[in-house]
């Protein structure tokens, strides 16, 4: 996949920082879904009023972490004003709040905030990726698009491999396009699929699984996920990992 490109599984070596480098240049290009390169394009060009005088990303937005993380958070799709805005996932929005405010209570994010590519952020031993890489219009992607976009997300797991231990999944939408992507990155992923739900944990050959509710507005606001909640998942798979955290 490239720019204009779909389809066709991703391969570019080893894991490390360069192979991550030329796969996150290669997402940036990416224009294979006419949908999302027109609402993404779209929304960069007529810009949230709160946000008028900035100047918007508007491309896919690549995974951001350590090329050596031990655990991976995949979410749905960076949103049309946060990542879509700022050029790095779950930054600039509420769901991001949410997120980073969590892994830093647990020691894995250097701050609490994330609001735009140089904040100083880092993350330790953690990266953080999507199975659709563009916003897509309602926070819903197509079935078509979620599979025209798993290579990336296949490549991004076989690049990691070396070195990944565990992962979180945010979300049923990808839980459901996270499964079928590690199979095809090698791990063996049981029949029937182990079917969503927060707290799940599904032990791999050599990795360990694990289900959350996705840091939206709607389950954030409502309670259907709360900090205690976002936080006990964290600890569970970061010592998974083998990751150091605060209690």
């Amino acid at each position: 996949m490239g720019s204009g490109d779909g389809g066709g599984i991703v391969h570019l070596g080893h894991g490390g920082d360069q192979g991550l480098a030329a796969l996150d240049a290669r997402i940036i290009g990416c224009r294979a879904c006419p949908r999302l390169v027109e609402w993404r394009e779209e929304v960069a060009r007529t810009r949230r009023a709160a946000f008028a005088d900035e100047e918007y990303w508007g491309r896919p937005v690549p995974g951001f972490g350590p090329p050596d993380a031990a655990l991976l958070i995949i979410g749905l799709a960076p949103a049309a004003h946060g990542g879509n805005r700022t050029g790095r996932m779950f930054t600039g929005d509420r769901s991001g709040d949410v997120l980073y405010a969590a892994l830093h209570d647990v020691g894995l994010a250097s701050r609490g905030t994330a609001v735009g590519l140089d904040d100083g952020l880092e993350l330790y031993g953690v990266r953080i990726t999507s199975p659709v890489h563009c916003a897509p219009p309602a926070n819903k992607p197509t079935p078509e698009e979620r599979d025209t976009c798993r290579p990336w997300l296949v490549g991004e797991l076989e690049l990691l491999r070396p070195s990944l231990r565990a992962v979180i999944v945010l979300g049923a939408f990808g839980w459901q396009a996270t499964l079928p992507a590690l199979a095809a990155a090698g791990w063996d992923v049981p029949r029937p699929r182990p079917v969503f739900g927060h707290g799940i944990h599904v032990p791999l050959d050599g990795l360990d699984l694990f289900g959350c509710f996705h840091v939206s507005q709607r389950n954030t606001f409502t309670g259907r996920l709360t900090p205690a909640m976002l936080r006990e998942v964290l600890r569970t798979a970061a010592r998974a990992a083998g990751l150091s955290i605060t209690s």
